[in-house]
């Protein structure tokens, strides 16, 4: 495993970082990953197996599996690893259980209840960064930017990151947190990779100009670009979004993913290995957020570090893309 500094902070994590809404308990009702959830046996094998492979860098949100995401990956990370030495994300506002107007958005009111919450859950006293999970737009962002930084000055989160907004938003943000002197956003977790770089516009480079990393979700297009694109799995069969976000039907699409499977193929790697592979080499990616639910899916994105990808074959990848409707905001 590689690492490297999480943002403009001195704190380390993995190159890769395991995805967590991968695990849950569909007894309870999932929110997510309905059909394809492992269960707490299975997820503990997956976590167990990414400490051991260097991975020390976790991410999950309170939404996830109706919150047995997070109450599964605190076990299992309360056996299997030295809180010191690991990284542990969460999100806040998607709801939980009921969509009630104040169980859901960035409110003080939800903030604060929804940190004590997830920290219950991970059974932890307190987690590495808290993200926003999208942006609030009937919340004032002072409300949110002030609520947030008691989070920090109370010890519950070491820092705060932000997720999938308009560049416009994320520096408004920042700004506020600036003139009152609260804790400003160290991470933007972004949907970015090669089927969709919409992001390179605005956000990445304004990214770059605050020393702000990515995480990135989705970093192989809800395996789109893992795969040749005949191959249909259970996730995403089963799930709507992935479909949206990345239509089967689009001959710019089918055309990298075609390219990606040439490249995997000439250099005897996989084709996940390679959609990483092209992140990982962006000045502002810090990790792509892997989500897995077989052993060896985990093993194949940790050695995507040691992937190198010669210039030419970065330009002959990126060469068929077309720009996309923006996604991945609301």
């Amino acid at each position: 495993m590689k690492y490297t500094k999480l943002g403009n902070t001195g704190t380390t994590v993995s190159r890769i970082c395991l995805g967590c809404m991968s695990f849950g308990d569909e007894a309870r009702g999932l929110t997510t990953g309905k059909g394809w959830a492992l269960d707490e046996e299975k997820s503990r094998e997956i976590i167990k197996r990414a400490i051991e492979l260097g991975i020390n860098f976790f991410d999950t949100a309170n939404t996830y599996s109706g919150g047995t995401s997070e109450e599964i990956t605190g076990r299992a990370l309360r056996d299997f690893a030295n809180r010191d030495e690991i990284v542990v994300a969460t999100k806040v506002y998607f709801p939980v259980e009921n969509n009630h107007p104040n169980t859901r958005g960035l409110s003080r009111k939800n903030i604060m209840k929804s940190i004590d919450d997830s920290l219950i859950r991970l059974g932890m006293d307190y987690v590495d960064l808290y993200q926003i999970h999208r942006w609030d737009y009937d919340t004032p962002i002072e409300e949110t930017m002030e609520a947030l930084n008691d989070v920090v000055r109370s010890g519950k989160a070491r820092y705060i990151g932000a997720s999938s907004m308009y560049a416009w938003q994320f520096a408004k943000a920042q700004q506020v947190a600036k003139e009152h002197g609260w804790a400003r956003f160290v991470t933007m977790q972004d949907l970015y990779n090669l089927l969709y770089r919409e992001e390179e516009r605005e956000m990445i480079p304004l990214c770059a100009d605050h020393g702000v990393k990515q995480i990135i979700w989705s970093p192989m297009a809800k395996g789109r670009l893992c795969r040749s694109p005949e191959t249909v799995t259970r996730r995403f069969d089963n799930e709507a979004a992935g479909k949206a976000f990345f239509p089967l039907e689009d001959d710019s699409s089918l055309e990298i993913i075609r390219r990606v499977e040439k490249v995997a193929a000439d250099k005897g790697v996989k084709m996940g290995q390679v959609a990483l592979s092209w992140l990982l080499s962006k000045p502002t990616v810090a990790c792509p957020i892997v989500g897995v639910t077989k052993l060896n899916h985990l093993e194949e994105a940790c050695d995507a570090v040691n992937v190198e990808l010669t210039i030419d074959e970065v330009k002959y990848l990126e060469e068929p893309y077309v720009p996309r409707r923006i996604t991945g905001h609301h």
